[in-house]
């Protein structure tokens, strides 16, 4: 039943837009240090979101070089945090804060990191919390021998994240996988700025191709390319989408989103797939359009004529009581032209002999 249940979530989510169903701006704040405000990286994923058609309201709080214990200690971030009832905030930390073991972590980190996601869910219960997982340096940390080249660093991390992803149960925006994804079947391409730690503006546009991934649950390919080459950014674009999106679930990224998908199968049946994931909620119902109701969070509705129908999804959670719209059209097949019938043909005049 969960291998079934897994393989449903795949189909509905590869290539599609769970939370881009609703007309309503989605407002995101990136709280972090110099790995998020490089090259203005939340400015580029607002302009690739842009492009593709959503609408957001996007926002930075950052200090260079700051840790989840530094960030704590902010009053600005608090102030950012308080400004807004934000639908998504992300959180990065110091990338060195994570190649330590998870006995540091839980000391240095995590009673900071406590306070931040405390104060986030008391400003807005539904506010939606992402972890930015980073990347190794280019050569490592040469001062620690267990991370002393790029892809130890790159797996230290990675675990580190996935550590107090699992503490929290908050998910992950997999930058760092996707970096290394590029690294070894794109060695020519340059992620990294001259100190071969920061990002350039390559790498950040890596990082919100993959924010873009994560958020709205669709490949960013074909969107904004100015800020880099346009080859360069194609090879991005895919790498971001082929890694994030198969993994939605590995990285919880699979949480509080809907989606209606209308077809026509084989036989003609107008059907649609109806897919909504709320952990936290109490009850689920929807209202299909043509009378009909559904407290099922995963469905199958197959409608009895084409026409235009308006799909109610009502979820009620720690959140309240929300409800969702969307309108659907299934369009009546074309009548197939019809032949012209063919004239007969005139018989050619006899001609008299004289």
């Amino acid at each position: 039943m969960i291998k079934r249940y897994f393989n449903l979530l795949v189909s509905f989510l590869f290539g599609t837009s769970g939370i881009a169903q609703s007309n309503e701006e989605v407002k995101i704040l990136f709280i972090g240090n110099s790995y998020t405000h490089m090259n203005s990286m939340p400015f580029i994923f607002d302009t690739i979101a842009k492009s593709k058609g959503k609408k957001v309201d996007v926002e930075m709080s950052t200090h260079s070089g700051f840790s989840f214990k530094q960030h704590s200690e902010r009053k600005d971030m608090y102030e950012a945090i308080n400004s807004k009832k934000w639908d998504y905030v992300i959180l990065q930390g110091y990338s060195r804060e994570f190649i330590h073991p998870v006995e540091y972590l839980d000391t240095a980190t995590m009673p900071y990191l406590t306070g931040i996601i405390d104060t986030i869910k008391q400003n807005h219960s539904c506010t939606q919390i992402l972890f930015y997982m980073t990347w190794g340096y280019k050569n490592g940390y040469e001062l620690d021998q267990k991370v002393d080249n790029y892809f130890k660093m790159s797996d230290t991390i990675a675990k580190g994240y996935q550590y107090i992803s699992d503490h929290f149960n908050i998910p992950i925006v997999p930058v760092g996988r996707v970096w290394k994804k590029v690294v070894e079947e794109n060695p020519d391409i340059n992620l990294y700025d001259a100190d071969l730690a920061h990002p350039n503006k390559n790498g950040s546009y890596l990082s919100a191709c993959t924010f873009f991934c994560a958020i709205f649950r669709e490949s960013p390919e074909g969107v904004y390319t100015n800020t880099i080459s346009a080859p360069i950014a194609k090879v991005i674009q895919r790498t971001a989408a082929e890694y994030v999106l198969p993994q939605l679930n590995g990285y919880k990224l699979d949480k509080n989103i809907w989606d209606v998908k209308p077809s026509r199968n084989q036989k003609g049946d107008l059907v649609a797939d109806f897919y909504a994931t709320f952990p936290e909620a109490t009850t689920v119902k929807w209202e299909l359009g043509d009378g009909k109701t559904s407290t099922d969070a995963i469905l199958k509705h197959v409608y009895k004529k084409p026409g235009k129908y308006t799909i109610k999804l009502t979820v009620e959670d720690v959140c309240g009581m929300r409800q969702f719209t969307r309108k659907i059209e299934f369009k009546p097949l074309k009548e197939p032209a019809p032949v012209p019938k063919s004239q007969p043909k005139k018989k050619a005049p006899v001609k008299k002999r004289i």
